[in-house]
């Protein structure tokens, strides 16, 4: 096929095709275990997390030197205020950061790299974006999505030896899926890469381009048309961006993480070698899916430093603060916050740090753990930053410049809770999140059952289907009767002065009561059971909090048997797992109690107009024009505003 016979006409696409696409891009088996896989299940395998996994000592000390050259660094030549009020990240600090390594921190040392682990690339993100969060995300979107990572996983050789040196010490990546009609529904992808001699020809236009703005490097998902010799389906390029027909059409700007270059970008008639085309045909969803399964975890390591400024000024401004006699902080209402904010910190770095150790040894299959940090992290930052405001009441809505203005310290409260919102949208909003996880979650019952709610499947698929769940269910069920969270004495090594033990047998009870719920909905809805979101939301979020209880105990166990503050830790440990108990306890009370059914009907009410009348009253301040912007393929008519930083 042709260059000139590029479809022009957005994919049409049926619910079940798009269920197809992404069903096919997962990681289809598990060849290694799980422990929030077996948490879904009923078995907590502790085994999996105790003790906590510790990366190498030459390694630790590799990733201790670099971090104390970023703090130096961004205490020194960053001027986060500035960054804000300019809306973005001076040249001079990017080109001090690509000499200082950091663009290839997770880059290994033969390429040029720093080569960090996971869990040092996450500590380093933490303390960049503490500085600047616009820093955190543009590091983060070159080397957690853009071209390094997906290169190391699903690269060739002759790829790696090309681009690696040069995202390691000087070009700029980004990764580019979205695109103005489709988001989280990739089956209707509409840039298209035709194949044409020994090049692709790629015409689309992508959005969001985090780091497109400047990237020197792109990572580009298109769908290659199926023909003759070539298998066809989504599949992924690096794209020099000075490449002719490249034009970067928009800077986009945003409520917060103002310092942040993401753009509109569009090809036309873009030539690509074959050569940078990154695995095969088809394979394009399945790397970023799996780009991502330790991509993810970048934006739990910004939570972190976001939970840990929190606290800092929590404590501070509280104590300082008096009212009616005493500081706000030895009032209830204040204190609980305060409370809240601390033991959340601690467990957000713990979840993070585990399932970032987790990913440096390999031992184990993460998906679900980098999918719950995400999910988690993203939720209950944005809770801490809200709490925050509060505690610092009208200063806490005013600006850090205002602030400074008249006199007081410039404290950006009202900034962090704008930069924090975008967390739960970005790399998969939390309810897609909710829905990719639950799909893990259920992955065994589908393997064994899932022929049985197939609509498409004959009845001697599902005859078959029926004598394998027989099989599975007859010795599974049973093991969620009983298990080692009934004994007392169980998980008696968590006991040292605080006890923990009693909060891991909650986990092991409570992940077994889990499994029977997830199964007593399988059961009553069988092939309706995707439609229940509420309910799978509701699952997920019970399991997210299980992990993090079991983060947090064994993180306090290893802070005490290192003599690291490790009385402390069973103290904030305690406290979350009460903390967390409370929520759990109302996620399973509103798995059968709720209002999903009666959402339904409003929402059908609303859609129709049965409720227009409730929005008399009223201007509408918002602009002409479509609700989505045309992005048919063809040259570009506006300026590129492209700006390589060299």
């Amino acid at each position: 096929m042709s260059a000139s016979t590029t479809p022009s006409s957005r994919p049409a696409v049926t619910e079940r095709e798009s269920r197809e696409v992404a069903e096919a891009a997962r990681e289809q088996h598990w060849r290694k275990p799980s422990f929030a896989k077996e948490l879904f299940l009923g078995r907590f395998r502790l085994d999996l997390i105790h003790p906590h996994p510790l990366p190498p000592d030459e390694a630790a000390q590799r990733g201790e030197e670099f971090l104390a050259k970023l703090r130096d660094f961004v205490e020194t030549k960053v001027d986060a205020a500035l960054i804000e009020r300019e809306a973005r990240i001076p040249d001079e600090v990017i080109d001090g950061l690509k000499e200082l390594g950091a663009f290839g921190m997770k880059i290994d040392t033969k390429y040029g790299g720093l080569g960090l682990t996971q869990v040092y690339y996450n500590k380093a993100l933490s303390l960049a974006g503490s500085a600047s969060p616009a820093i955190g995300v543009l590091l983060s979107a070159h080397q957690s999505i853009g071209v390094p990572q997906p290169l190391k996983l699903f690269g060739t050789q002759e790829q790696k030896e090309r681009f690696l040196p040069r995202c390691a010490r000087t070009d700029i990546s980004a990764f580019l899926l979205t695109e103005p009609d489709v988001g989280s529904d990739p089956a209707r992808l509409a840039t298209t890469a035709v194949p044409d001699g020994d090049d692709y020809v790629l015409d689309g236009v992508k959005l969001w381009t985090t780091n497109g703005v400047v990237a020197d490097l792109l990572v580009v998902m298109a769908r290659v048309p199926r023909s003759e010799g070539h298998k066809g389906g989504i599949t992924a390029f690096v794209v020099e961006t000075n490449s002719p027909g490249v034009t970067v059409e928009n800077r986009n700007a945003f409520m917060g993480l103002r310092g942040i270059e993401n753009g509109v970008t569009r090809f036309h008639q873009v030539r690509v070698p074959a050569a940078n085309r990154v695995g095969e045909e088809g394979q394009g969803l399945k790397i970023a899916l799996t780009t991502l399964n330790t991509g993810r975890l970048s934006l739990p390591a910004s939570c972190v430093a976001a939970g840990k400024w929190c606290l800092k000024i929590a404590r501070e401004w509280s104590a300082a603060r008096e009212q009616w006699g005493k500081p706000v902080a030895h009032h209830e209402a204040v204190g609980s916050k305060i409370s809240f904010i601390a033991a959340t910190t601690f467990a957000l770095e713990a979840v993070t740090d585990l399932a970032s150790q987790m990913a440096d040894e390999d031992r184990n299959d993460i998906r679900i753990e980098g999918a719950l940090a995400k999910l988690y992290a993203s939720e209950m930052a944005w809770t801490m930053a809200d709490e925050l405001v509060q505690i610092r009441g009208g200063r806490g809505f005013e600006t850090a410049e205002s602030l400074r203005a008249r006199g007081e310290r410039g404290v950006p409260a009202e900034q962090l809770l704008r930069d924090l919102r975008i967390n739960r949208i970005f790399e998969g909003s939390t309810e897609i999140m909710h829905l990719l996880i639950a799909r893990e979650a259920v992955d065994a019952h589908l393997s064994v059952a899932g022929d049985l709610i197939d609509p498409g499947k004959s009845l001697g698929e599902k005859a078959r289907a029926g004598a394998n769940a027989g099989v599975f269910y007859a010795k599974w069920l049973p093991k969620l009767v009983a298990g080692p969270g009934q004994l007392p004495a169980t998980y008696g090594e968590f006991k040292h002065g605080v006890d923990l033990s009693g909060h891991l047998r909650y986990v092991e009870r409570t992940a077994r009561k889990l499994a029977r719920s997830t199964f007593y909905a399988m059961s009553r809805w069988q092939g309706r059971m995707e439609s229940k979101q509420g309910f799978l939301g509701r699952i997920v979020d019970i399991g997210a909090e299980l992990f993090a209880m079991s983060a947090v105990c064994v993180r306090a166990e290893l802070l005490r048997s290192q003599g690291d503050h490790g009385r402390e830790a069973y103290q904030l440990a305690d406290v979350f797992c009460r903390q967390s108990r409370i929520r759990i306890e109302e996620l399973f009370n509103r798995l059968w109690t709720n209002t999903d059914d009666l959402d339904r009907k409003v929402v059908k009410g609303v859609l129709s107009g049965t409720y227009e009348w409730l929005e008399r009253g009223i201007v509408d301040p918002s602009g002409e024009g479509p609700w989505i912007a045309d992005a048919t393929p063809g040259p570009s008519q506006k300026e590129n505003v492209h700006r390589p930083i060299r």
